[in-house]
């Protein structure tokens, strides 16, 4: 017999919102389509701290709900050719340290976590107007091509190795696969390009959910733009929005009303204070449009070496 009944749906499906910020799984990423030379790689390592609300049904008597997230982000990237393409593999490991904290029910209650989340792996391919080129014929390609555009598709997987306990209503990990189609195109004119990518977030289910539950999760569809300015030496800034919606979820195949609609928007720069490296900083705010959900800061630094 399912240890499930209506009243804890309610609380379960909320509280699920605050196991992990990227719940919803949506992001605001620039530059994701750049075109390199084949055999290029990049070993990189960021800090990202969010802090925010979060806003529960009235009916579950969760007030002042807060979180603050750490993260320590490690990854690599490898450039390659397919088909005389230019393929692009991404790794990103997630370290995470978090503290949630309001009132149920009137008494304060606070959760802390730390462990790592779970890693995503990405891969992408730029199908036109980025032939798979080595460093001398990039350069070439660059400097007698100051209009151009690049398209390109991409499947991200986030992979369940996270830190996951079924007797746990926040935890670091999700236990289960999310996978994420893209597709993108940027238009380049001299310093200025134009970025846009559409996202479908598709989640498998979670059997192993709090109290024994299964949790499924209807798909959530995300687009998002950019606006990128380069400077020399190295130098870009850049500013972008998106907007996402979906994600509803249901557990042992009840119905929750919790469909998502987020918007985010940021701004981020970046410089190379040596010969094949790179820091950049981002502001990236999220807004929930739904009454469920979360408004979050982010501010995210990260160094990246290239080879």
């Amino acid at each position: 017999m399912s240890r499930f009944s209506p009243a804890p749906l309610l609380w379960v499906a909320a509280l699920s919102l605050a196991s992990g910020i990227d719940a919803a799984a949506q992001d605001l990423e620039p530059r994701r389509w750049t075109h390199l030379p084949v055999g290029t790689n990049i070993v990189g390592v960021g800090y990202a701290y969010t802090s925010g609300e979060l806003q529960f049904d009235p009916v579950l008597r969760i007030e002042n709900a807060r979180v603050g997230l750490h993260t320590i982000l490690a990854s690599y990237n490898r450039y390659f050719s397919v088909a005389d393409m230019t393929a692009r593999v991404d790794l990103q490991v997630p370290y995470q340290r978090g503290t949630w904290d309001g009132l149920l029910n009137g008494v304060p209650t606070t959760v802390r976590r730390d462990g790592f989340g779970d890693p995503r792996i990405r891969l992408s391919m730029n199908f036109y107007g980025a032939p798979a080129m080595d460093a001398e014929e990039f350069r070439d390609h660059i400097r007698n091509e100051d209009e151009r555009t690049i398209a390109g598709v991409a499947l991200a997987v986030r992979v369940p190795l996270g830190e996951y306990n079924d007797d746990k209503l926040i935890n670091l990990g999700e236990n289960r696969f999310s996978f994420q189609p893209q597709i993108g195109v940027v238009h380049i004119f001299g310093p200025w390009s134009i970025e846009a990518t559409a996202s479908l977030f598709a989640y498998t289910d979670n059997d192993d959910f709090f109290g024994g539950n299964r949790l499924e999760q209807a798909p959530l569809y995300a687009i998002q733009m950019h606006v990128v300015r380069t400077f020399g030496q190295g130098w870009w800034v850049s500013a972008g929005s998106a907007y996402g919606r979906g994600g509803r979820t249901e557990i042992n195949g009840t119905a929750d009303d919790d469909v998502k609609s987020n918007l985010l928007y940021g701004a981020s720069a970046g410089m190379s204070p040596a010969a094949g490296q790179s820091i950049s900083l981002m502001y990236i705010r999220h807004d929930a449009l739904s009454s469920t959900g979360g408004d979050f800061h982010n501010i995210v630094l990260t160094w990246a070496i290239r080879f």
